[in-house]
Order: structure tokens, then C-alpha cells, then sequence
């Protein structure tokens, strides 16, 4: 029977195909007592077996689609589940102690992983991690779960998910996922932000996919709507073949306007650039006409591995991106971890309010080696592009000054042991929290820019937890609140003789666009996919026009009304 859940649309456009749960199983584990301990061996090495020959078949497929590098992962994996050091003692407490397998598995190998992961040598805490791996497996078969790996995924597939972490988005093969939906998240989470970067649909937020949706199951995400249909009548498949036509011919009508300066009808240009998260994003931004990069999130170089990329390994990142821009501006944000972005190998304190917690900036001004060697790498780059630097989460002017004097320290040090560093780099700041709105007008005479971060700026005028969807109501982009911030940031930028970007996800809203374009905003920076839309949009506004009505929004007394208003100028454009 077709089924709907009404969801968040993240990311646009309309997937049809078969349900894939990623989803952790339970692996909760109760000791038994046993009559037949001979029995409980066999079963334990049949489970052995099975994973033994999924392994095999994994590495096999890793090696022919990722390389030999990533197969040894395997090769080690495949080596733990032959190691008698480990299966033996298993064996001789499931014998001796008449207990079930999954017990002895489990007490065994964390016997094994506490012992490793106290060794200092980096190779041994390596086999902690591959020991887990392999009994996380084995621990399957014996309770009869199964544990999902995206990416082995082979067919046409949504994803299902309670929500996704960066990593697991970055494991997602693009020829075969092509839509996922989540039971919670809003626009801004960041499987939302991943979803547009890789250009395939997405519903978050519709708070029951995982208890609703069943592997297998054929599954419509409408990314337009935020529908989700399951099990969708034959009528209901083809409506919606038709309505993916559709939209696939808007996206070619706008793709005619990639070369085209995004110009307002009345001739007034502003600069379209694009968010990334990897230098394989840049084809994106490419394909879609972008003027540059306003936004490079540099953290997800950090993350999906198991220690901090080198100075030379950011290096070739960052002039990847400087290269394949060929001049245009690439700003790049320095490393903005915390919130809801962690690193496993940087045990950084659980906090209680880890978005007003110890992150971005914070962070880097306390672990300065870190921050030092991600400037370092961006001053090496800085000859191969036209590259400014940005840092996030400046709430004073002190904590500007300080992350600011030690890029000019690493800037003499590199000048002096020889190397090669652009003449002119602009630096600026994130504007994410309300003071430094409201104090725009003594920092634009200190920074070269500001670009306004709206997703945490909403989050944090508004008080509400931009990834809870219980208060999703409170993310208000058009409240007039916000609104004045921004107006504050940009005319404070004007006044200094310096430009206003915008990289949050408000910037290419069809909603926003003709009040920041009223508003004077130079640089808007969205998702790539939004470009073309936005330019189609800016290119049939008048920024006079708009003037007037960003005046007039100013003055209205809610989030709806700001909509109604533009609504209501731009109906018939």
C-alpha cells in the first residue's frame, strides 16, 4: 500500500528507486549459559566463515574500484579473523565457561582492543580499530543482523537513514544513491549541505523514514515538495517521471546562462559563487558558472580518517581548488570543527551545548599547531590562485587580532625560510554570531571582509537548535530580526569600503535573494546546484526596485509577512 511522509525538502529534484537502510543494528550482547559448548564452537567458526568470504568479496570489489591502497584495509581485516591468538582463546572460553559465542567474541576482543589501544605504537592502536571492525562483523552473523556498507552499495538505491554523518556522505557513490531521506535534520544540517554538493535529492526531517521505509521497498523523494512516497502506485510512478522531466528540462533552460555575468535587470553585477566541502566539487561549481568559491569548508580534509592531514596534503587541496578556479576568488574558511562535527582522534570533551561550545575558532587559537599548519598550507597555495582567508565563529575582536598575528607569523616565517607567498591575501571573518553583527561597524574597519554565515546566525538570534526539527518553525530566515543583522553587516562593510558576502544557505533562497539584492549584498554563495536559479532570478529583478522593498520589509513584524511582501513584488517576474 503507497504510504507519504511529509518531510523537509534539502536538496532539489525527484528520485525514484529501491530502499537502502543505513541504519546500525543493535549489537547488545547477553551472556548465556549453554548445554552443548561443541555446537556453540561450530557456530561461532561458522560465523567466522561467512564474514571471511564477505571480506573477501568487499576487498576484491575495493580493489578494482578504489585502488590497492584502500583493499589492504581488508587484507589486514582478513588476517585478524585467521589469527589463532584471537580465535583460540574465544574458543577456550566458550568451552570452559559453557558461555554463548557472542559473549566470549565480545569479552574476548575488548580484552584485545584495551590492550592495544594503550600501546603507544601507532600500528598497534591501527589493529585496535581493525580487531573491532572484524568482531563487529562476526558479533552480526552470530545475532542474525545485518550491518549495512555504503559503500559496496551496486544498484540504484535511497538511502534511509536516521541521520548522516559528513563521512558516511562522503563514502555515497553518486552513480548508484541517487536521493536519501532522514528522519531528522532541517536545510542546514549537514547531510542537507552534502546532498546539494553532490547534486542528488534529499527529504530530511520526516522524523519516522527509518520506522516507515523497509529495505527493498521502491521509494519516491520529491527534493521540490519534500515529499516521500513508499510503495507509490504505478499512476503515481509515471506522474512523477513526467514531473522529473519536467525538471530536468528547467535545468537546461537555466544551464544556458553558465557563461553569462549575473547581471540585475538594471545592470548592477553581484558575484554568484559556490560552497564546497572537496576540491571534486569544483567541477560542480564549474559546470554551474560559478564567479568563485565563497565558501571552502576545509574540515572535511580532516575527517573520514584516523589522524590530521599533513601540511602537504592540505597544500595540494588547496592549490587544487586555487588552480581549477583559474584567478576567480576562492575563500577559504579555516578548520571549523565542533558542533556537530567531530573528530574521533582529536577527543575533544563532550560539552552540553556543543554549538556554543569549544569550536572553529576557539579551537584552532587553543591548539595552535593545528591552526598553524592549516596556514601554513594556505600560504604555500596562496601563489597558484587568487585565495582569501576567512575564519569562523569570531564572536570579539581580540580573538581576530590573535588568529590574524599568527598568520602573519607564519607569513614571515615562510617569506624568510624562502617561499613563494601571493602579494595580496584577503582576510576576513565569518559573521555567524549576533554581537559581531552588531559590532560590524568597529570590525569592518580591521577586516578586508565579511561573509554572514545565516545558518548559525538564525540558530543563535533565534535560540533554536537548527538541526531540531521540533522547533524547525524558529529557523526563520526572513524574520525581520535577521534581516537587520544582515543590513547592519553589509552597510558596515560599505562604510569601510569593503564587500559583504553571504555563505549560508539563505543566500541562494529565492525568497531571500531579492531582499539581499536590495540590500546591497556584493557576493552570494550557495550550493552550486542553486547558481543557475539564482541567476535567472537576479537577472529579471531591478536592484532599485528591490531597494524599496528591502526598506520596506525592514519595518513588517514576522517571518510570513516578509514572504507575503515579496511574494507579492515578484509575482509577476
Amino acid at each position: 500500500m503507497s504510504t507519504m511522509l511529509q518531510g523537509i525538502a534539502a536538496s532539489s529534484g525527484i528520485a525514484i528507486a529501491k530502499a537502502y537502510r543505513l541504519i546500525e543494528p543493535d549489537l547488545t550482547v547477553i551472556k548465556k549459559t549453554i548445554e552443548a559448548p561443541e555446537d556453540e564452537v561450530e557456530r561461532f567458526q561458522e560465523a567466522v566463515t561467512t564474514s571471511k568470504s564477505e571480506l573477501q568479496s568487499i576487498r576484491d570489489r575495493a580493489e578494482k574500484e578504489l585502488g590497492a591502497d584502500k583493499a589492504a584495509i581488508f587484507d589486514a581485516h582478513l588476517l585478524v579473523l585467521s589469527d589463532p591468538e584471537l580465535l583460540g582463546p574465544i574458543e577456550d572460553k566458550i568451552k570452559s565457561e559453557n558461555v554463548n559465542a557472542e559473549f566470549a567474541l565480545k569479552e574476548t576482543a575488548d580484552v584485545f582492543v584495551a590492550m592495544f589501544e594503550q600501546m603507544d605504537n601507532e600500528y598497534m592502536k591501527e589493529r585496535a580499530a581493525d580487531i573491532r571492525d572484524v568482531t563487529k562483523r562476526v558479533l552480526a552473523h552470530l545475532l542474525n543482523v545485518r550491518i549495512p556498507n555504503p559503500s559496496m552499495i551496486a544498484e540504484e538505491v535511497i538511502i534511509i537513514a536516521e541521520d548522516l554523518t559528513p563521512s558516511d556522505t562522503a563514502q555515497l557513490n553518486r552513480n548508484y544513491v541517487k536521493g536519501f531521506t532522514t528522519d531528522i535534520g532541517g536545510r542546514t544540517s549537514h547531510s542537507a549541505i552534502m546532498a546539494r554538493s553532490m547534486e542528488i535529492p534529499a527529504v530530511v526531517g520526516t522524523k519516522e523514514a527509518t520506522e516507515t521505509i523497509r529495505n527493498g521497498d521502491i521509494v519516491i523523494v520529491d527534493g521540490l515538495t519534500g515529499q516521500v512516497h513508499i510503495n507509490p502506485t504505478p499512476e503515481l510512478v509515471e506522474e512523477y517521471e513526467q514531473r522529473q522531466g519536467a525538471f530536468e528540462a528547467q535545468k537546461a533552460e537555466w544551464a544556458k546562462l553558465v557563461n553569462e555575468k549575473t547581471v540585475s535587470a538594471d545592470g548592477h553585477h553581484v558575484e554568484l559563487a559556490a560552497n564546497i566541502g572537496t576540491p571534486k566539487d569544483l567541477k560542480g561549481v564549474i559546470r554551474n558558472g560559478g564567479e568563485g568559491v565563497g565558501l571552502y569548508r576545509t574540515e572535511f580534509l580532516y575527517m573520514g580518517r584516523d589522524q590530521l592531514p599533513t601540511e602537504d596534503e592540505q597544500f595540494e587541496a588547496y592549490k587544487a581548488v586555487l588552480e581549477g578556479m583559474e584567478g576567480k576568488p576562492v575563500v577559504v574558511r579555516t578548520l571549523d570543527i565542533g558542533g556537530d562535527k567531530e573528530l574521533p582522534y582529536l577527543s575533544l570533551p563532550k560539552e552540553m551545548n556543543p554549538f556554543l561550545g569549544y569550536r572553529a575558532i576557539r579551537l584552532c587559537l587553543e591548539e595552535q599547531d593545528i591552526f598553524r599548519t592549516q596556514l601554513r598550507a594556505l600560504l604555500r597555495a596562496s601563489q597558484y590562485g587568487n585565495l582569501k582567508i576567512m575564519f569562523p565563529m569570531i564572536a570579539t575582536l581580540g580573538e581576530f587580532r590573535q588568529a590574524k598575528a599568527i598568520l602573519l607569523e607564519e607569513k614571515q616565517k615562510l617569506i624568510d625560510a624562502g617561499n613563494k607567498i601571493a602579494e595580496q591575501i584577503e582576510v576576513g571573518i565569518m559573521v555567524e554570531i549576533p554581537s559581531t553583527a552588531v559590532m560590524a561597524d568597529t570590525f569592518a574597519k580591521e577586516v578586508d571582509f565579511f561573509s554572514i554565515g545565516t545558518n548559525d546566525l538564525i540558530q543563535y538570534t533565534m535560540a533554536a537548535d537548527r538541526m531540531n526539527e521540533r522547533i524547525s518553525y524558529l529557523y526563520q530566515p526572513y524574520n525581520p530580526a535577521i534581516l537587520r543583522l544582515v543590513k547592519m553587516v553589509i552597510d558596515a562593510a560599505h562604510k569601510e569600503g569593503k564587500w559583504a558576502g553571504m555563505c549560508g544557505e539563505m543566500a541562494g533562497d529565492e525568497i531571500a535573494i531579492p531582499v539581499l539584492l536590495g540590500l546591497g549584498l556584493d557576493e552570494f554563495s550557495m550550493s552550486a546546484t542553486s547558481i543557475l536559479k539564482a541567476r535567472s532570478l537576479i537577472r529579471k529583478l531591478s536592484q532599485e526596485d528591490m531597494k524599496s522593498l528591502a526598506e520596506s520589509v525592514l519595518t513588517l513584524e514576522t517571518n510570513q509577512d516578509v514572504m507575503n511582501a515579496v511574494k507579492r513584488a515578484t509575482e509577476n517576474i
